[in-house]
């Protein structure tokens, strides 16, 4: 879990993509042997690489393990997971992906009655199977080991089948131009279903998310209804939601 301090540093990482250990000191305040401390803490968690004279970003071709990103920003998760809740009404259809900001919209939404989930996500769909209230419908295709999400053609062919209400697809990437990213392309191509099956597409993304860097891309703010986030955007995408009136929904 990272404490206050780890997650600016982390922050200031990914607004200068590389920097210096004496930048880091100097933007945080604090001596260059603290943060050569918590550089070393976050590169053993594989949060960080460290570059010769710095540290940066991880690769743009491979996301953070899935027990890592669990717990990073894990309040932020669920503040935007309740606020996803409070906006959905009992009785309507849903789609929702892969993501740990997905499983927490999930968690949050136990108590609802009558929903219709359509997931690929095995994690959410244990989280809602014990709401007798509401059905799950578990997306067929390739089980992957390291999250319980479901890709492939057959999954694709599958959610073709709905058109939902709402479909809630969380994101690895949102550049500054507005493209959404992630790193599997047989995920991307889900996502990219789901976006075609649904009436109305909310983007569930942390606000760690801006300006991050990744391979393949999904789609573009422009194609979305809602993004739910914890923090305002920078200016360049605050702007971009106004010129595609997408609902910005801030989580506190």
């Amino acid at each position: 879990m990272l404490n206050p301090r780890q997650q600016t540093l982390l922050d200031c990482v990914r607004k200068h993509i590389t920097i210096s250990v004496e930048e880091l000191a100097q933007q945080l305040d604090v001596t260059t042997q603290t943060v050569r401390r918590d550089v070393k803490a976050m590169v053993d968690a594989k949060l960080l690489a460290r570059y010769h004279g710095g540290v940066g970003l991880l690769s743009s071709t491979e996301n953070i393990a899935y027990p890592q990103r669990q717990v990073m920003n894990a309040d932020a998760k669920r503040r935007i997971g309740k606020a996803v809740a409070a906006r959905v009404p009992d009785g309507c259809s849903l789609i929702l992906n892969l993501g740990t900001t997905t499983e927490e919209v999930a968690r949050a939404l136990h108590q609802h009655s009558n929903l219709h989930v359509v997931t690929n996500n095995l994690n959410v769909a244990s989280m809602l199977a014990s709401n007798t209230a509401s059905e799950v419908i578990v997306a067929g295709g390739v089980v992957r080991a390291r999250d319980r999400g479901i890709v492939g053609e057959a999954t694709i062919d599958f959610i073709r089948q709905f058109k939902v209400d709402i479909g809630i697809i969380g994101i690895s990437s949102i550049e500054f131009d507005g493209v959404l990213r992630d790193f599997d392309a047989r995920e991307v191509k889900v996502a990219q279903t789901i976006i075609e099956q649904s009436r109305q597409v909310w983007l569930v993304a942390d606000s760690s998310k801006f300006g991050r860097q990744a391979l393949v891309k999904m789609a573009h703010l422009s194609q979305i209804d809602v993004l739910f986030t914890d923090a305002p955007p920078p200016p360049e995408l605050a702007g971009l939601l106004r010129e595609n009136e997408v609902e910005l929904v801030l989580a506190t």
